[in-house]
């Protein structure tokens, strides 16, 4: 069956609180697969929760590591899980047996890691304080060439096909580089006004299209389309899509990220748990989802198929999705819809194997009947 025919027509967004994922221990970032069947949850004590979306049970534990969870990411057959801790190690994880593949041990703290989307030999790693680096796993680790202004807090992001690389620092220059040979094909900065500069703390590709976001220091998320910036070359200045932000409250973005089909944003905030949801061709603020006051929120991410959001919160997996209406009218022509609980009263020896109280049955005729003997000549 079409997925397509699963949601109800009209809005593909969440709409209401549907539960949480409870890992026992407190969760710090999560991340689903491709094909949205699994949900891996990174925990504060180091272990790695991976979670059947389906039937919201836990499929698999793994003590990954022995400081917090910092970043996940799946490779594209969802067979391997990439994992960042504090503890300065990045490690290569098979699903389905829990063992590690390959370590790397970083000098710094890890901010980011990811699969490489076509490729799960190669990933990108965003060290702390220092430029992000490109690492294959059959091959050497190159070092991603920063701006002449030589700022190094970069942080790094593969578009959706892997062929690109997209890299912001603190100082608003945005560079577009080629995954293979690490050219710079396309670059340009973010001001604003007329001279200040912001900072970027993250760049996220829609699954589907070719548009990507940029969240900056400034609280504006812009959304640019990867072919006019391309177009625009070295020092280019296109101008974005759409610019989102909170303008009653000036809020500061924690995550943002794509729906699945590309068509929705979503940006938690970073003072509460709550979730701003806009259409991205318009750019207006279709929902807020609020959850318990006085909680910090620290990871989002939407389902790749489903208008289903997962955003963690004091530890705890909160998921939200669309209110499902049951209509039950439909299953039998003697059925009857209810709007409240209504006593039934049951017939007399409804339920008997055999009824007492009948004395002839449903044609009218006796019950006992006399053998007549035919006879023969």
């Amino acid at each position: 069956m079409n997925l397509e025919l699963l949601e109800s027509f009209g809005q593909n967004y969440p709409e209401e609180f549907d539960g949480t994922l409870d890992s026992i221990s407190l969760a710090a970032t999560c991340a689903f697969n491709r094909r949205g069947t699994l949900l891996a949850v990174g925990c504060n004590d180091g272990r790695i929760f991976i979670w059947d979306f389906l039937t919201r049970g836990i499929a698999k534990s793994i003590s990954a590591h022995v400081y917090p969870v910092c970043s996940l990411s799946w490779s594209r057959n969802c067979k391997k899980l990439l994992s960042a801790s504090t503890d300065h190690n990045v490690c290569i994880w098979d699903v389905l047996s829990g063992e590690c593949e390959q370590r790397y041990r970083f000098t710094t703290a890890i901010l980011r890691v990811q699969f490489d989307p076509r490729n799960d030999k190669r990933f990108l790693v965003c060290p702390m304080r220092h430029a992000a680096l490109l690492v294959d796993t059959d091959g050497e680790h190159k070092i991603l060439p920063i701006d002449e202004d030589g700022d190094i807090n970069v942080i790094a992001s593969f578009n959706r096909r892997g062929d690109y690389v997209y890299t912001g620092n603190a100082k608003g220059k945005i560079l577009i580089l080629d995954s293979q040979t690490l050219t710079v094909k396309a670059s340009f900065k973010i001001t604003v006004g007329t001279s200040s500069t912001t900072g970027i703390k993250s760049i996220e590709f829609a699954r589907r299209g070719d548009c990507f976001l940029v969240n900056t220091s400034d609280r504006v998320i812009r959304v640019y389309n990867t072919n006019t910036v391309l177009k625009c070359g070295i020092n280019g200045e296109p101008e974005p899509i759409q610019k989102l932000q909170d303008l009653i409250n000036k809020t500061t973005w924690k995550k943002c990220c794509f729906s699945g089909d590309g068509e929705y944003i979503c940006a938690g905030s970073a003072r509460q748990h709550a979730l701003y949801i806009w259409e991205k061709s318009i750019g207006n603020l279709v929902k807020i989802l609020h959850g318990t006051k006085g909680e910090l929120l620290l990871d989002v991410v939407w389902h790749p198929i489903r208008p289903i959001i997962a955003s963690i919160s004091a530890g705890v997996v909160s998921i939200w999705a669309q209110n499902q209406v049951e209509n039950w009218s439909a299953f039998a022509p003697d059925f009857k819809e209810l709007d409240e609980n209504v006593e039934y009263e049951e017939r007399e020896s409804e339920f008997d194997v055999e009824d007492e109280d009948r004395s002839v049955d449903q044609t009218g005729e006796s019950r006992d009947h006399e053998e007549v003997e035919v006879w023969s000549i």
